[in-house]
């Protein structure tokens, strides 16, 4: 694009002035308000390609600053379809009255029918005419990209407000207060939300040394809104200011701050001029577990929690104010006061759930409803233990099924608890507590705890054997649960986790390296229902809902995707849906180290070519049928011709070596033995005519292959490798 060389390019800056915006989603849209913006000057052509488009998000604005932008768009030349030519021009080549008419409605008349062009457009010949459109104007190109940028905000919940006209109404996310648009020195005459732009802005509203502010040009921003306003006006700025300080504090206190990038993003959200100071509340708090005063002091006071050596919660935290006075102790005495009552009522809270046991409070379970086709939170729990159970015998016997029975009874009581119901996100981490207090063993206080992982992408697994079948269980009951009843995601919305809950399956199974089958830990989640499902379904309407299992494995393949395997290798695994996932590492290992034989990419074409064929001479049967059929009706007496009684010598020799590989766990080894069957597959193609008019030798040539095709994709479909 070439800005209007008439016109000196210069930089953009505007900004919206509003009351305190959501801070969680502040970032997003200030990002979004900056691009938006950006995108609607480029398609006008007023922006050039070098340009560089600064973001700017504070508690009370949002901003952006463009360089090179031109105050008009150069002109351009476009070709205008007008009619056909049949249309247009009569037999003398002379405008027709509907010709005429156009181009009058294009401001133009009979004297530019000369200068028509004409040109095939599909079948017929078609006129255009060519002219110069005049660029955009800055003034109305901005006013039009503003427009369409505050309609298209991903506002999370709009506000109807009165303008001071006390007439009209406007919609957004904040009442707006104010307008800046300077090009260059020069004020942008547009309008939004009821405001005119000018060049004055606001700043601090306690410590600004200068209120209003009048901005020089559209590059002071930064400086004039720091210096005169006390604001640090970029995001990115004063997150980073904030971190500094956080870090310098720490540091100072011999302490270790805790992590956590959402907090920090939120607090730099809600303050305009930061200032972090140390608090300090009573020791006797410390007693009450430190994940409740670690969460009560960032959720509720955004407040950030400082370690000791040990990694244990200090008695001291950081507060991020938005003030600095000379004196500073009114600021931290006050938050004290607020931090004090916070954890006064988480410790109330503990105090008062060590007096009744978990195992006191399961019967109320029984009247909590679960979801109204599953029954209660009772009954669920018991399909937990019985699946839990199982897996417990399957994995460590009769002493892992009781613990792992007696950890899922106990799992979801903390539910109930003072403490989960003020803060639900610590179910799990209370029922840890609770029942070390209660006399559990500790194996199975952690299973509590663990059977919600993983939470999230990168959570811990359970630490333990016992948690690792709970959270089995936990996750098999609800995908079995809500898909028996269709309840299934569907696009962005997944209100039952069932995504999270196939991927923690996933995980659990292949990074433990758990020598389970899927099928048949599906098959036990749905015995465990009884009848249940099936009851269910006849009062659901008919939907085509995918099986479990399949939901499973299309959350495999596309967390294999993101670990940067290629489509045609997870497919060739995925295709038999191996059982044991486990294998699935290895599996894809072996498809890649086959990938680079030389005879891989003759075999996978020739394992394709076979897979075809088989497909046209079972007539229909599927894989997996054919992997059950077939071979053993071979008869060796009927091999005449050459090739195919050398195809099946070689074959022979390949599976006996390839089988063993394969029953080994040697899946490399397996998949590059096939290697010596390139010459003998390609002599049979040539040679050999499988669809022979004799039908014995018809169906024995079908079988060698059926049994070719079985030596060869035990591991996975390699035809899925053929390009």
């Amino acid at each position: 694009m070439t800005l209007n060389t008439s016109m000196t390019a210069k930089n953009l800056f505007v900004e919206l002035l509003v009351e305190e915006l959501p801070p969680k989603s502040l970032k997003r849209l200030g990002n979004s308000f900056a691009e938006l913006l950006a995108d609607g000057l480029k398609a006008q052509d007023l922006i050039a390609k070098d340009s560089v488009i600064t973001t700017f998000a504070s508690p009370r604005r949002l901003a952006v600053h463009i360089t090179h932008v031109a105050l008009q768009a150069a002109d351009k030349s476009v070709s205008q379809k007008l009619m056909p030519v049949r249309v247009g021009l009569d037999s003398d080549g002379k405008a027709t009255p509907p010709l005429l008419k156009k181009l009058a409605s294009l401001g133009a008349d009979a004297s530019v029918v000369s200068t028509l062009k004409q040109a095939k457009d599909g079948k017929a010949d078609v006129l255009f005419m060519d002219s110069i459109v005049k660029g955009t104007e800055l003034v109305d190109g901005l006013q039009k990209a503003l427009d369409e940028t505050i309609n298209k905000l991903p506002i999370p919940k709009v506000m109807t407000y009165q303008l001071a006209d006390g007439w009209q109404s406007v919609n957004f996310v904040r009442p707006a207060h104010g307008l800046v648009a300077l090009h260059g020195t020069e004020i942008i005459s547009v309008n939004v939300l009821g405001l005119i732009a000018g060049r004055e802005t606001q700043g601090h509203r306690f410590e600004a040394s200068v209120n209003p502010i009048q901005l020089k040009d559209a590059d002071s921003y930064v400086q004039q809104l720091m210096s005169e306003g006390a604001v640090i006006a970029g995001f990115d700025a004063r997150r980073d200011e904030i971190q500094q300080q956080l870090t310098v504090a720490a540091k100072k206190e011999n302490l270790t701050l805790i992590d956590d990038d959402a907090l920090l993003d939120e607090v730099t959200a809600l303050v305009e001029h930061p200032n972090v100071l140390v608090g300090t509340f009573e020791s006797e708090f410390l007693g009450v577990p430190q994940e409740c005063l670690i969460l009560t002091m960032k959720a509720n006071q955004k407040y950030f929690p400082l370690l000791d050596a040990q990694g244990k919660l200090s008695n001291k935290f950081l507060l991020v104010s938005n003030i600095r006075p000379a004196d500073t102790r009114f600021v931290v005495g006050g938050n004290e006061r607020v931090v004090r009552s916070r954890l006064a009522d988480a410790k109330f809270f503990y105090d008062q759930d060590r007096k009744k046991t978990l195992d006191s409070r399961l019967p109320g379970l029984d009247k909590v409803v679960y979801h109204n086709k599953l029954g209660t939170q009772g009954e669920r729990i018991q399909r937990v233990c019985t699946i839990a159970k199982a897996i417990g015998l399957q994995l460590g016997g009769e002493t892992l099924a009781s613990d792992a029975f007696e950890a899922a009874r106990l799992a979801k009581a903390d539910l109930l608890t003072e403490m989960v119901g003020e803060f639900p996100e610590l179910q799990g981490v209370m029922g840890h507590y609770y029942a070390l207090h209660d006399g559990c063993s500790e194996s199975i206080a952690h299973a509590i705890e663990d059977h919600y992982k993983p939470r999230f992408s990168g959570d811990a697994l359970p630490r333990n054997q016992v948690g690792i079948c709970v959270a089995l269980a936990d996750k098999l009951e609800t995908l079995t649960g809500m898909f028996g009843i269709k309840q299934i995601p569907t696009g962005d919305k997944d209100p039952f986790a069932l995504r999270r809950h196939a991927l923690g399956v996933i995980r659990m199974l292949i990074e433990k390296e758990l020598p389970l089958s899927l099928d048949v830990l599906l098959q036990q989640a749905k015995e465990a229902f009884d009848n249940k499902l099936t009851k269910s379904s006849e009062t659901t309407d008919t939907v085509d809902v995918p099986s479990p299992m399949h939901f499973i494995y299309d959350r495999l393949a596309g967390s294999l995707r993101e670990q940067g395997y290629e489509v045609q290798e997870i497919e060739a695994v995925l295709s038999y849906f191996p059982k044991k996932l486990l294998e699935i590492p290895r599996r894809l290992e072996a498809v890649r180290t086959f990938s680079e034989l030389t005879e891989a990419a003759s075999l996978a074409a020739a394992n394709k070519r076979v897979h075809n064929i088989l497909e046209k001479g079972m007539k229909g049967k599927t894989s997996f049928d054919r992997n059950l059929i077939g071979t053993e009706q071979l008869d060796i007496a009927l091999l005449k011709e050459p090739a195919e009684v050398t195809l099946y010598e070689t074959l022979s020799d390949v599976k006996s070596k390839a089988d063993a590989a394969f029953e080994s766990g040697h899946y490399n080894e397996s998949l590059q033995a096939l290697a010596a069957l390139k010459n003998p597959v390609d002599m049979f193609f040539d040679n050999v005519m499988v669809f022979t008019d004799d039908d014995t030798l018809r169906t024995n040539r079908l079988c060698l292959l059926q049994l070719m095709h079985q030596t060869m994709n035990r591991i996975a479909d390699l035809s899925k490798l053929a390009t």
